[in-house]
């Protein structure tokens, strides 16, 4: 990773980290090891909660697709707030953590109604009464995140927020002197804009690129500090279907640049993800894009 130009390493944990949560397995000490892999290299490394009981957005990668109930019960979100209190507590010393971000993926109303049809409901008991996160809800959340964070953290930690899903929803949180180094974490992905991209030239990606990200990132950087924390150049384009590897390589170096052009209005970019298993799939694999040359950095 650090040869290959980048500084800093998202990495998602998952709620049970700790190993308290049975019959979950803890997995704290691969943790305490990526710090110390990150301190050899000169890498930061950002904390990402991914995910928390009964789910804040009913994604495959938040554990429980279809169900969304997080916020229904209090003891849930006691109970994340004391796992951010001993991620803070633990790491706060170590000198390549960049900042903990407070929780994953929150759904908006909006989002909610677009992608409980696209993930299938495992339990469809235990899904029922699932809804979304509120605003309000969410930002009492941060509040008390960003006071449990700072307990054991200096301002030089970053607390990290995400949008979920309603970037201009945070324009006047938290501006106060008493916040300092928040920073709000958008994710932006090709493949999820809502228009039929399918058909379209390259002309029109570069519009809605402008339009849905440009613009967007370059408002909220008027209010907070940004980054794009998740990004990949997977996207739906009918001329890649057929086409020969040196077109899908122009198409893709097309795409990637757009996307770079944009994540110049923020402060920062993390490409989702770095490495996959599936064969494949180097739309969503840095490092076999890089090495396709269908990522030019």
């Amino acid at each position: 990773m650090k040869t290959m130009g980048l500084n800093l390493v998202r990495i998602p944990v998952p709620h049970f980290i700790f190993g308290e949560k049975k019959p979950y397995v803890g997995c704290i000490e691969y943790l305490d090891k990526a710090f110390d892999w990150g301190e050899k290299y000169g890498l930061k490394i950002l904390i990402d909660l991914h995910t928390v009981p009964d789910s804040q957005n009913g994604f495959d990668n938040g554990g429980l697709t279809g169900v969304v109930k997080w916020h229904h019960k209090p003891e849930n979100i006691e109970y994340t707030l004391d796992v951010l209190d001993a991620l803070a507590e633990r790491y706060a010393g170590r000198s390549n953590l960049y900042g903990i971000e407070l929780l994953n993926e929150p759904i908006s109303e909006a989002m909610w109604q677009v992608t409980r049809k696209r993930y299938r409901v495992r339990d469809p008991k235990r899904a029922e009464g699932s809804t979304s996160v509120p605003t309000e809800l969410l930002k009492d959340f941060y509040l008390r995140g960003y006071e449990v964070v700072r307990r054991h953290c200096g301002d030089d930690v970053a607390v990290v927020l995400h949008d979920g899903f309603r970037l201009e929803e945070w324009e006047d949180f938290m501006r106060g002197p008493e916040y300092k180094n928040v920073v709000i974490d958008t994710h932006m992905y090709v493949g999820g804009l809502e228009s039929h991209m399918e058909s379209r030239e390259m002309a029109d990606y570069a519009r809605e690129i402008e339009e849905n990200f440009e613009k967007a990132l370059e408002r909220a950087q008027q209010f907070h500090s940004v980054i794009v924390g998740e990004w990949c150049i997977a996207n739906k384009s009918a001329h890649i279907k057929d086409a020969d590897d040196e077109e899908k390589k122009r198409i893709y170096q097309m795409i990637s640049d757009m996307e770079l052009k944009a994540w110049d209005k923020c402060d920062g970019w993390i490409f989702w993800s770095y490495k996959l298993h599936t064969p494949g799939r180097n739309d969503w694999d840095f490092e076999r894009a890089v090495d396709a040359g269908w990522l030019v950095l």
